[in-house]
């Protein structure tokens, strides 16, 4: 199966760190009319700003278009040049995964399993329809880290996770998609959404995007409110030792709009706990305060849902030619894969 992005990869969900907006730039012109007065009343006050601020969407811009030969590009030096230091654990074994999380996986294996079957097993958290269990051993989570870090010290080129975290890795550069990450949603994350997310494409994640995010004092240290490109996200915390940071939820994308902090649903991250949610769920990370945290993401979609409406630009994909997973957009169904559950 072929996978391709949606145009608006290239044109919206600019995001601008100072001003924490948004954007969508066409051109210079279309974005002058509707950006630069609500720039202006948030700081961006001199000609000088707003220069640099067109300069910052441009490099975006490019970057993107650029981003599926530098991605190629930097798989094939990673492969060359970077010398694991736990080469065992790019193939996922169930030793990794925590004895409650394969419970619950095998009771969502039994084909009359009901819904009511399921939610005993699981923390359900204050926010609508966000679960939490334990997915990695803390064993996996310490040995994992090494190796993120064993990668990071290495002088091999490195990818931005998304457009919002400076920090982190690209799961796929770095060889975990084929042996680890596909298996973990295929066998046995697709099982439980199946059951917990059937309206979000639960039974039919096709596709992913994976990565580790990083924050600590000096780098990134939280995270502004978003959605993610996702109809399922799974987010597990493999550590290390920090304060603050903590996760909270508001309301839907369709349904958000101005929310008080006092509204939002809270949640502390667990060592080797994953927190699952829909895509569209509208999420944020509070600053962090000491310390550095280490969370995997994996962002999974399904092309029956998003083939019918793009979740970034809220309208029916325009396919664009990439490589790997993309953003999970086809041409048509996957009506054999989702068969298989």
């Amino acid at each position: 199966m072929t996978f391709y992005n949606c145009a608006c990869y290239y044109t919206n969900n600019i995001f601008l760190e100072e001003y924490k907006l948004h954007v969508q730039f066409i051109d210079e012109e279309q974005f002058r009319q509707e950006y630069e007065q609500k720039l202006r009343e948030n700081g961006c006050d001199t000609n000088e700003k707003l220069d640099h601020v067109l300069q910052t969407i441009l490099s975006e811009v490019s970057r993107r278009k650029n981003a599926n030969k530098d991605l190629i590009r930097r798989k094939e030096i990673i492969k060359d040049l970077y010398k694991p230091c736990h080469p065992a654990i790019y193939t996922l074994k169930q030793q990794y995964l925590h004895p409650k999380f394969l419970e619950i996986w095998h009771v969502c294996k039994n084909p009359h399993v009901k819904l009511k079957d399921v939610m005993n097993l699981l923390s359900c958290e204050a926010a609508n329809q966000v679960y939490s269990f334990p997915v990695f051993t803390e064993e996996f989570c310490e040995v994992f880290i090494q190796e993120i870090e064993h990668f990071e010290k290495s002088e091999c080129p490195k990818g931005r996770p998304n457009t919002m975290n400076n920090y982190g890795v690209l799961l796929n550069e770095l060889g975990f998609d084929e042996d680890f990450i596909t298996p973990l949603r295929e066998i046995y994350l697709r099982r439980i959404t199946a059951i917990l997310y059937p309206d979000w494409g639960g039974d039919c994640l096709d596709s992913h995007k994976a990565f580790v995010v990083t924050y600590k004092l000096g780098h990134d240290i939280n995270l502004s409110y978003h959605y993610d490109n996702s109809e399922v996200t799974l987010n597990v915390a493999l550590g290390k030792q920090f304060t603050g940071s903590e996760l909270y939820f508001g309301d839907m994308k369709s349904n958000s709009g101005k929310v008080s902090t006092s509204e939002f649903t809270r949640y502390d991250h667990k060592l080797g706990v994953g927190l699952l949610h829909r895509g569209q769920h509208m999420h944020g990370a509070s600053p962090l305060t000491s310390g550095e945290r280490y969370n995997i993401i994996i962002w999974m979609r399904s092309s029956e849902i998003r083939n019918e409406l793009c979740p970034m630009c809220n309208k029916r994909p325009t396919l664009v030619p990439c490589s790997g997973f993309g953003d999970g957009f086809t041409t048509g169904k996957m009506v054999e894969l989702c068969a298989t559950l």
